[in-house]
């Protein structure tokens, strides 16, 4: 029997705060990875030349696993500005973001990228609230958008329990159900904004999300002590992630058997983020089997 091929590791672009694809490959070398989760507006707005950076990353040995999207207008200067202007929510940048969509599809087409991953925002957690449905018709959208040029989608996780997002998905992916499989909507799973945003054990979430999972943040952070504000992100093995519990959760759900869910380490804090990735990806190899 051959065995399933391990899943990959890998960095979020906007990690290590490259001013372009030549600083991008050069930091992610430094941390002694060959593969990102590529952050794909600066491309798509022309900040970054898309060829230079296929042809930075392709010659590197650099693979791409997946891009992100990310949102107009979001403030994440704190929970209620977040909860306000976060993701598809927001009624006055819906047109932007679903124009911006179209255009993030089409570049992620061109190179090859088959999942393309975003923050939906707050997404209800009563199922009779009137803005269920609304959000749930925009993520549609996206989602036949995006598959149309042969990506997938997924949401992370943070913003709304692994219950409530569940069940989002659920009656989500049944309406696409006449569609292709790439149409399915996924999650991208941040152990980390459970704790920062107060929504449940990460452990637990994992577990409950598994059959929705596609790719996995390697982010740590600790709670707030103060209701309604932040909890703090933190390098990976000094807060209140249970690492081994959670590596332990990925291979008992069989997510780290080579079905295309990689590991990309995310550090959105810190004064040395080439050496806060290189402490997360020590962790996961300590961990991961």
């Amino acid at each position: 029997m051959t065995r399933a091929a391990a899943p990959t590791i890998g960095v979020c672009s906007w990690s290590l705060q490259p001013a372009g694809p030549a600083e991008l490959v050069e930091r992610v070398l430094a941390c002694d990875l060959s593969a990102v989760q590529l952050a794909l507006d600066p491309v798509r707005t022309g900040r970054w030349d898309e060829i230079a950076t296929i042809d930075s990353l392709g010659s590197s040995g650099i693979r791409v696993l997946s891009g992100m999207m990310a949102m107009e207008g979001e403030d994440y200067s704190t929970l209620g500005s977040i909860k306000t202007t976060g993701g598809v929510a927001p009624d006055q940048t819906w047109t932007t973001n679903l124009a911006a969509a179209h255009e993030n599809a089409e570049l992620a087409g061109r190179m090859g990228i088959g999942l393309v991953t975003f923050h939906a925002g707050f997404l209800p957690h009563d199922r009779k609230d009137p803005r269920r449905g609304v959000l749930i018709d925009r993520l549609r959208e996206l989602a036949v958008v995006f598959a149309d040029r042969g990506v997938a989608i997924a949401c992370e996780t943070g913003q709304e329990s692994a219950g409530t997002l569940l069940g989002i998905l659920t009656d989500l992916n049944s309406s696409l159900a006449d569609r292709t499989p790439k149409t399915t909507v996924g999650v991208n799973f941040d152990p980390a904004n459970m704790i920062l945003y107060g929504m449940g054990d990460p452990v637990a979430s994992l577990l409950a999300l598994a059959p929705v999972v596609r790719q996995i943040h390697v982010k740590d952070a600790i709670p707030t002590t103060m209701a309604g504000t932040w909890g703090k992100e933190v390098p990976v093995g000094t807060g209140a992630v249970d690492w081994p519990a959670f590596f332990g959760a990925f291979a008992t759900s069989g997510l780290n058997t080579g079905n295309g869910v990689n590991l990309v380490i995310e550090r959105e804090a810190g004064d040395d983020r080439v050496r806060d990735v290189i402490r997360a990806r020590t962790v996961i190899q300590s961990h991961a089997r």
